[in-house]
């Protein structure tokens, strides 16, 4: 079965951490980009980060740079989202989603919603005291 699957998320206090992880299964990741996007109650659907097909290039929202860290394990065939000094607006559902490599959608024009086709079902993150 070709699917992604989110898996990491839960309820962690302001400051916190979490990774998120984006396991593939029925296609290999190696030749597509993994982006991860996150939707708040009421708000549209966001990017957060995004990595390569080769790993060499990464984009990350203003909001989350220097907090966020995105790196994939090819031989896992996953992608993981590594989240520190989390705030409470970073509460969402994320989700993790895949474009071809063939493109260049990890960047700062590129990484858009319409370029990902294939999308997992999202992991809640919840920061709150």
């Amino acid at each position: 079965q070709v699917q992604l699957v989110e898996s990491g998320g839960g309820l962690v206090q302001p400051g916190g951490s979490l990774t998120l992880s984006c396991a593939a299964s029925g296609f290999t990741l190696d030749y597509y980009v993994v982006g991860w996007f996150r939707q708040a109650p009421g708000k549209e659907r966001e990017r957060v980060s995004c990595i390569s097909s080769g790993g060499s290039r990464t984009y990350y929202a203003d909001s989350v740079k220097g907090r966020f860290t995105i790196s994939g394990d090819r031989g896992k065939n996953t992608v993981s989202l590594q989240m520190n000094s989390l705030k409470v607006e970073d509460t969402a559902v994320y989700y993790c989603a895949t474009a071809s490599a063939g493109e260049n959608y990890c960047s700062a024009y590129g990484f858009l919603r319409r370029n990902f086709g294939r999308w997992g079902q999202g992991t809640q993150v919840t920061v709150s005291s």
